[in-house]
């Protein structure tokens, strides 16, 4: 059986923890982030869990994660 690819687009955007949960970075970081409030930039420092139905899709694209 052939090596199964990884989709490096999903692998750029993920992190796979050691109880398979898939975290992400929270949205809008980019740019424009001054006029934020604190509450906003706090929350914006840490990775969320991905919901459960996502993270089931993220995994079939990291074969190997």
């Amino acid at each position: 059986m052939p090596k199964l690819k990884t989709r490096k687009a999903v692998r750029k955007r993920v992190r796979i923890t050691a109880k398979r949960k898939v975290m992400r970075r929270d949205i809008g970081q980019g740019h424009f982030n001054a006029r934020n409030p604190g509450k906003i930039t706090r929350r914006k420092r840490s990775d969320e869990v991905v919901f459960k139905t996502d993270a089931e899709n993220i995994l079939l694209n990291l074969p190997y994660n």
